[in-house]
């Protein structure tokens, strides 16, 4: 059975495995040639490892600009972090995690065939979070474990359809069209992002993040890779003179000079969005017309939810300046919970630059530059200081060094653990089904008034 369960983690949280078999059903059920089912079906699978591939090099290059910060600056505190804080918790939520995370898609479908949020929430690894994070606070709420599974599945598969609900309208603006949502839960920043970019727009024309001007001679700057090598080259140089030669050279680099460590980090950092970039143009090139079989077959009018590097590709200079604004919003946020004496969540910047890239995106398509700024500053304060609110309703897994860091994480955990907390385990039940009827309930549009 344990193996069993394991097969079926190893499976289901694999993205590219995961899509891929999307992809094969969907151009199965158009009766696609066997040529264009085995080119569609390989084509997804090998894209979404490239993306694999480009975010494993981002996060090999930012762990050591973590560390050589927290030294340069002597800060400590909890660091956010998805992987480490589900790694904590699998030894202890393993069985319960994979059940739910199973049963919580097929959840998740049945919500997209008989609702109208016709979402299929397809980022493995944070279906496998979620569900972590749900097993935990069932199980810290009382739940025995045939209720923490159904109550935690119910409302992993409400999470998963939702999420990209919130988003969407901004996706459409961001895209120009209604056949892909964004699977990634942070959806609540990123809508944030949106709204601060609308609220800061002002009556001038928009400015869009790649239409900035450069001077004459810095027009190698519009080229996105050379733009993000630089300046993040600038950014490690500077950390990497405060924390010092010796701590970079006896802990980090082996032995490397400390400033070639630098900037070699920086390159790869430039690499891993530049790899990123290349796996999404193939990924959407054949997932978006594969998945209209099961559309149109199995659940009518259904998006297909994918991770967030897919709208990178929109505003590649807005995925520099939104981790940026992001990260400096986290320190800001750093400053403000040393003052008040509360926890204080050290800004992680793997968290920072992916949530605040797409923050980043989203601002600068309602607001252009100022949207960018602003709606990614704003997500930095947000996954900052929703974990301190979530770390109680955790039970012991909240005095671990690292917690989960995406907003939705921050929202869905304080939701139901709160209930818990103040009204107990009937409470979350009669949410769950509220909810459920609730998005049952039709929509229809308002018909346009006649003159």
């Amino acid at each position: 059975m344990n193996s069993f369960l394991s097969t079926l983690v190893d499976i289901l949280s694999q993205p590219a495995i995961l899509v891929a078999l999307i992809a094969l059903i969907g151009l199965l059920l158009q009766r696609k040639k066997l040529s264009d089912t085995i080119k569609g079906t390989t084509k997804t699978f090998v894209g979404f490892l490239v993306i694999s591939a480009g975010a494993g090099i981002l996060g090999v290059a930012l762990e050591p600009f973590g560390a050589m910060f927290q030294e340069a600056f002597n800060v400590s505190g909890v660091v956010p972090n998805n992987e480490a804080i589900v790694g904590l918790a699998l030894t202890e939520y393993g069985t319960t995690t994979a059940l739910i995370m199973f049963f919580g898609m097929i959840v998740n479908i049945l919500i997209a065939r008989f609702t109208r949020f016709k979402y299929i929430f397809l980022t493995g690894h944070h279906t496998l979070y979620m569900a972590c994070m749900l097993a935990v606070i069932m199980a810290v709420a009382g739940f025995s474990t045939p209720a923490l599974i159904a109550a935690g599945s119910v409302a992993l598969g409400i999470i998963m359809a939702l999420s990209p609900a919130i988003l969407q309208p901004f996706m459409r603006q961001l895209t120009g069209h209604d056949n892909v949502a964004l699977g990634h839960f942070s959806a609540v920043g990123y809508a944030i992002s949106g709204l601060v970019g609308k609220a800061v727009k002002g009556k001038k024309e928009v400015v869009s993040t790649e239409k900035i001007n450069f001077p004459q001679g810095l027009g190698f700057l519009r080229d996105s890779t050379v733009s993000i090598a630089l300046t993040m080259a600038i950014i490690y140089l500077i950390v990497a003179i405060f924390a010092g030669p010796t701590f970079i050279q006896s802990e980090l680099s082996d032995g490397t000079n400390f400033l070639v460590f630098s900037v070699i980090q920086a390159g790869n950092f430039a690499a891993g969005v530049f790899i990123i970039l290349a796996g999404v143009r193939l990924v959407l090139a054949e997932i978006v017309p594969a998945f209209q079989g099961i559309s149109t077959k199995l659940v009518p009018n259904s998006k297909p939810a994918l991770d967030v590097p897919i709208v990178f590709t929109y505003a590649p200079n807005a995925v520099l300046i939104g981790f940026f604004s992001s990260f400096v919003g986290g320190l800001v946020s750093m400053v403000v919970m040393a003052f008040t004496g509360s926890v204080i969540i050290l800004p992680g910047v793997v968290p920072h630059f992916f949530t605040g890239a797409a923050a980043g995106v989203f601002g600068n398509a309602t607001g252009g530059v100022r949207g960018a700024i602003l709606g990614s500053f704003v997500n930095g304060i947000i996954i900052s200081f929703l974990p301190v609110f979530l770390m109680p309703v955790l039970g012991d897994l909240g005095f671990a060094n690292s917690t989960f860091s995406d907003a939705d994480f921050g929202v869905a955990g304080i939701f139901f653990g709160s209930l818990a907390n103040y009204f107990g385990t009937m409470a979350i039940v009669i949410s769950l089904v509220v909810i459920l009827v609730l998005m049952a309930i039709p929509y229809k549009k308002k018909a346009a008034a006649k003159n």
